[in-house]
């Protein structure tokens, strides 16, 4: 996503028919739900939904909770199950979508973060954006990783990022950059330009096949530029 394209709006309400999946004209003016009248199928390709979400919501929307004398506690459950289907709406779709769930037990829509899946009233209590959409990466004596404006530097695993990077990958940067404190430390120690050299150039192709891996699995509307080393 472009930094001058709006993001898109949807509304995730089991209304007991067709798909659970709204969006609306209205953008950021959207009240859910009377502004979300537009439905979206959950095998939509701009929504690119994996098949065992796209079930969940399915029957979700199709098992509205029984009326009787325990209809509280099917409620309760409803809108949980509900509520984490549209967390993982929103995790899966990134910032190029702005995700509000129906609760039907208050009567109320929220919007779910994408990074953190919490809920907030408004956009504005989470930050604009709510983590860093374009990053850069670079090593740089004791500073962390990861760089963006208005974030600073940031870990790869660090909560205020939300990059949900695999283990393997996070593990991978930490040993990148302690590698290049390392190799930093045993300069000032030595003096050795030649084995610095080599170091250097060892630590600027693995910082290039990192920043390759990281943009491979970013969430759509978020970019990784890489910097070098320092």
């Amino acid at each position: 996503m472009g930094e001058h394209k709006a993001p898109r709006h949807l509304l995730v309400q089991a209304r007991g028919d067709g798909c659970p999946l709204f969006t609306s004209t209205a953008g950021f003016h959207s009240v859910a739900p009377d502004d979300f009248t537009i439905g979206l199928s959950v095998g939509d390709p701009a929504l690119g939904l994996p098949e065992g979400l796209a079930h969940g919501l399915v029957s979700w929307n199709a098992a509205p909770p029984p009326e009787g004398p325990d209809a509280k506690a099917a409620l309760r459950k409803h809108v949980k199950t509900g509520l984490g289907l549209a967390q993982s709406v929103a995790r899966h779709l990134g910032p190029e979508w702005v995700v509000r769930y129906w609760d039907a037990r208050h009567g109320s829509a929220k919007f779910v973060c994408w990074g953190c899946s919490r809920l907030h009233w408004t956009l504005e209590s989470h930050g604009t954006p709510p983590h860093p959409l374009h990053m850069t990466i670079m090593a740089e004596y004791h500073w962390a990783p990861f760089r963006a404006e208005g974030f600073g530097d940031f870990l790869p695993d660090a909560p205020v990022a939300a990059l949900d990077l695999p283990g393997d990958l996070v593990d991978d940067l930490y040993t990148w950059a302690l590698d290049f404190d390392a190799a930093m430390n045993r300069y000032v120690a030595e003096r050795d330009e030649e084995r610095n050299d080599a170091e250097r150039l060892a630590l600027e192709r693995r910082g290039e096949e990192l920043t390759h891996r990281v943009a491979c699995v970013l969430k759509p509307g978020r970019t990784v530029t890489y910097a070098g080393v320092a």
